[in-house]
């Protein structure tokens, strides 16, 4: 009878443990108030990307959605890479249930590339 009680005993410890709420888990279908924080400030992340490391740098450019972004360390001949990486990025920072898209034209000035996107 004692065995039988201590088995019940330690599976009603157990089973209340596991009925404790954690507070530090993230619910993940509604974080628009995280996504509304994280688009709203600069951002500067070191990105790697086809095995090298490069400088992407977005911020809100003024209109609602659109970001002004720019990728550091990427040649001249590599603007569908930085178009790549940029909007993926994008996606992955700003946007958690769409892509990001570009908008607009990139150009090349001093190993930088810049450019703006949105949230597709």
């Amino acid at each position: 009878m004692t065995r039988i009680a201590l088995v019940v005993l330690a599976a009603a410890l157990a089973l209340s443990a596991c009925a404790k709420k954690n507070t530090a888990v993230d619910v993940t279908h509604n974080q628009s108030a995280k996504v509304a924080a994280v688009q709203a400030k600069p951002r500067s992340e070191p990105i790697f990307f086809n095995g090298k490391t490069y400088q992407l740098d977005f911020a809100p450019a003024g209109e609602p959605g659109i970001f002004s972004m720019s990728v550091a360390g990427m040649s001249a001949k590599q603007q569908k890479d930085a178009v790549q990486m940029a909007t993926s990025s994008l996606g992955y920072y700003a946007c958690p249930s769409a892509r990001g898209a570009l908008v607009g034209t990139p150009s090349y000035d001093g190993a930088r590339w810049s450019l703006r996107a949105r949230c597709a």
